[in-house]
């Protein structure tokens, strides 16, 4: 599965790398409701959520769904705006903006995105006018829990009330704990920032892209932008519209796409953190969960987590011949979770648990009981 961007035509002058305080804040924001997500940060979010006012707590709670799961394009409010031309604003004040230029449509189909919206990615009766799809999405937020509700209705009911409320939010947020960090992370983003537009420079749009992420390739023709991803999606840039690369210091592991109908496309990408790895693919992932699925080689994974041994000893020691041990071990081995290694004329095999402790705590405590 995979979000993909048409870019037929698109010129490098069209293509912006280009950091943003507001999408910034709402990735801090995730961070500080998700901390389990981002566990290099594990200092910041606690420093932080210990001196918050509790009153600004509660508030941040009463629309959470808006940044918890991932984050809404309610925080890159330049790429809604029409001629899919504009960037990001320099401040936070600026961003704020740009968010009221949005159309109420678009600003009440952004908030509701991730529990009232059955597609993403194509065009959506408008909610304001059409009472059928309004009462749909207050169905879908009423599943969701009654504070969603009630936010939902009050969306629907007054738009701009929950604009200014929202533009107050953010900016109490600024106050509390963003605006101390922000010029941390500006210098830091605006810095990959002009590395990575050496690149497009240099090298072509597919050096810059891969050197974001793994994750992310175009194709020989360089008419399309693939992003592995859990979903499927596409879009395209607009005759005269751009590619917004957005970096993000507070993001990683998250790699997002904005791929809303009729906004600009934007790739929201991490910047490289020293000591993490890329995460494997979807396709890797696939291949692990299914190499795991297999009674006989998660019991071989408990006896590689402890030490070294040779495919004789495996065939032993589980009652078995050594060509089906060796046809476990091979299932394995294609899916990166075993090493090996030759000593003299024997051949080692053993857990890679540096490899496995990224699928969970629950399976390493398994394969090591």
């Amino acid at each position: 599965m995979s979000v993909s961007i048409d870019i037929t035509g698109l010129t490098p002058e069209r293509i912006d790398i280009v950091p943003s305080p507001l999408a910034e804040l709402g990735t801090a924001l995730h961070a500080l409701s998700e901390p389990a997500h981002h566990p290099g940060l594990q200092g910041w979010t606690t420093s932080v959520s210990t001196r918050l006012d509790p009153c600004l707590a509660d508030r941040m709670c009463e629309a959470d769904f808006l940044w918890r799961t991932t984050f809404s394009d309610v925080f890159m409010p330049f790429a809604g705006i029409p001629g899919q031309r504009t960037l990001p604003g320099a401040t936070l004040a600026e961003d704020l903006d740009l968010l009221d230029k949005l159309s109420d449509e678009q600003f009440v189909d952004a908030a509701l995105e991730f529990t009232c919206q059955p597609s993403y990615g194509s065009a959506d009766h408008n909610r304001l006018s059409d009472p059928r799809t309004r009462e749909r999405a207050l169905d879908l937020a009423a599943a969701r829990g009654t504070h969603q509700l009630r936010f939902a209705q009050r969306l629907l009911d007054d738009p701009p009330a929950v604009r200014s409320w929202f533009r107050e939010l953010m900016q109490d947020c600024d106050e509390a704990f963003f605006a101390d960090a922000w010029p941390r992370l500006q210098h830091q983003l605006a810095a990959d920032a002009r590395h990575k537009k050496e690149l497009l420079r240099r090298k072509g749009l597919r050096e810059a892209l891969t050197s974001m992420s793994t994750a992310v390739s175009v194709d020989e023709a360089g008419h399309r932008v693939t992003v592995d991803k859990l979903v499927e999606g596409r879009t395209a840039t607009a005759a005269r519209g751009g590619l917004v690369l957005l970096p993000t210091s507070l993001g990683w592991p998250h790699l997002m796409v904005l791929h809303r109908h009729g906004w600009q496309p934007v790739i929201h990408y991490p910047v490289a953190s020293p000591g993490l790895t890329a995460p494997p693919s979807v396709e890797q992932l696939t291949r692990r969960m299914a190499a795991l699925a297999h009674p006989t080689r998660m019991r071989l994974c408990r006896h590689l987590a402890r030490g070294a041994y040779t495919t004789s000893e495996l065939a032993d020691a589980h009652g078995m011949s050594a060509p089906e041990i060796s046809r476990h071990l091979s299932v394995l081995k294609k899916a990166e979770l075993i090493t090996t290694r030759r000593r003299g004329r024997y051949v080692q095999h053993q857990l890679d648990l540096s490899v496995v402790s990224r699928l969970g705590g629950d399976f390493i405590e398994g394969v090591l009981r």
